[in-house]
């Protein structure tokens, strides 16, 4: 069974699912890594096969250009500008394209990035088996939790139950154009789709989420063919970033990142600076992407490091503190090296880390548009002078090593598609 790996051109979708797919061909299996051309060089970092789809629509370097746009923007404004600019877009070349390159590259089995929304109606089509893989936190449609774009603490009172509905009501909205074309497909290809039943097109095979259970919020309400992993990321399969290690003094060390996508506040990155003059025991190693020079940040402290990207993991293992955006990888690679973090959360599903970040005791979290330098750095010195802290990033640290999610994952992911193989031999007997 040859496998295909649908995913978003953007490395944090890529590095976990090329993770995933990495380690599904060692277990043996035909694996082939799709996604428009922006994605060539990740898959071939992780060793894997690719196949270009949508390439007139995207060609090669468009990703850059399309999403840097976010870069600037916060809270939902980041969400109703991804999903009505950049979502709709990709899932409309996809529903065009993808049935003609599942067939070309002879694909028999398909593994979606769930928030590449709506192609699972591609495979639907043709009778293909599929599962669907959350890179990001996974969509919580029973009301029971937040949705993951708000920071609110976990209430499974009524009222709590009451308002998460009502917020997912409202990003459902900014998704009716993706919906649209779902539907628009459905009817010319004939498939008798329930959309009022919010589950209708997702996998019934498997929905694997990277999360692992201890970090969530509780939830007895998700659908039965749901798994809890744990992260989908080890120490390979990634493209080489240079670092000059021989600048770090050996100091304790602060890791600081924005991500990838939005993380063009200027004004952000100089308050970091601002702190990381503060405790002249430290040292300050700074990530700000390719949104933002290093000119425009002003003076750069003695003792801090800046840079357009980052060897993440290899940094977060000397870190003793981490400040983040909140996106849930970095956020599991913090957990996984047992470091506790400072949020701030900008936009998609990082509030909804922060708000997990904050509910379990690894961290704390700080409204953006709000939290002043004196703010940030009482909360560092907070975090760095209170053990309980470490002591929850130290009990992630435990769970994700003992849950061992790449193998858990790969698990789950061929068992869903060993079963739909018997059941399709007992229909064809």
């Amino acid at each position: 069974m040859r496998i295909g790996f649908v995913s978003l051109p953007v490395s944090g979708h890529l590095n976990p699912m090329t993770a995933i797919a990495r380690k599904i061909q060692e277990r043996g299996h035909d694996v082939v890594c799709i996604s428009t051309p922006d994605a060539a060089s990740a898959a071939r970092a992780a060793n894997l096969n690719f196949v270009s789809f949508c390439e007139e629509e995207f060609p090669d370097g468009s990703v850059d250009k399309q999403w840097s746009e976010l870069a600037k923007l916060r809270g939902l404004d980041v969400v109703k500008y991804a999903i009505q600019n950049l979502i709709t877009p990709f899932c409309k070349a996809g529903l065009d394209h993808l049935e003609e390159t599942l067939t070309k590259a002879g694909v028999e089995a398909v593994a979606f990035d769930s928030t590449y929304r709506l192609l699972e109606l591609v495979p639907m089509r043709l009778g293909m088996p599929y599962v669907h893989l959350w890179c990001t936190v996974h969509a919580d449609l029973t009301g029971l939790t937040p949705p993951y774009y708000f920071n609110w603490p976990y209430d499974p009172s009524p009222e709590g139950i009451a308002r998460n509905k009502e917020g997912s009501r409202k990003i459902a909205e900014f998704g009716n154009p993706v919906r649209e074309l779902g539907i628009a497909y459905a009817e010319k290809m004939g498939l008798q789709i329930d959309w009022s039943n919010p589950y209708a097109t997702t996998s019934k095979l498997a929905i694997v989420s990277q999360i692992p259970r201890e970090f969530d919020f509780p939830n007895p309400n998700l659908p039965p063919q749901f798994r809890y992993t744990g992260p989908f990321h080890d120490d390979k399969g990634r493209k080489p970033i240079p670092f000059p290690w021989e600048k770090l003094t050996g100091a304790p060390l602060i890791y600081a990142s924005m991500g990838t996508l939005v993380n063009g506040l200027e004004h952000v990155y100089r308050k970091f600076l601002k702190v990381a003059e503060k405790p002249p025991d430290m040292q300050m190693v700074l990530s700000i992407g390719r949104n933002v020079k290093p000119a425009d940040l002003g003076p750069i402290p003695s003792n801090a490091i800046v840079i357009s990207s980052a060897p993440q993991i290899e940094l977060l293992k000397r870190a003793t503190l981490c400040i983040t955006h909140a996106g849930l990888n970095t956020a599991l690679e913090s957990l996984a090296q047992g470091v506790p973090m400072v949020a701030i959360p900008i936009g998609f599903d990082q509030p909804g880390v922060a708000s997990r970040i904050a509910h379990h005791g690894a961290g704390e979290f700080l409204d953006v548009d709000a939290f002043t330098e004196e703010d940030l750095f009482a909360m560092v010195q907070k975090i760095r002078t209170d053990p309980g802290y470490k002591d929850k990033a130290l009990y992630f640290q435990d769970v994700i090593t003992k849950t061992r999610g790449l193998d858990v994952a790969a698990d789950v992911i061929e068992a869903a598609f060993g079963k739909a193989l018997i059941h399709a031999e007992q229909a064809s007997a």
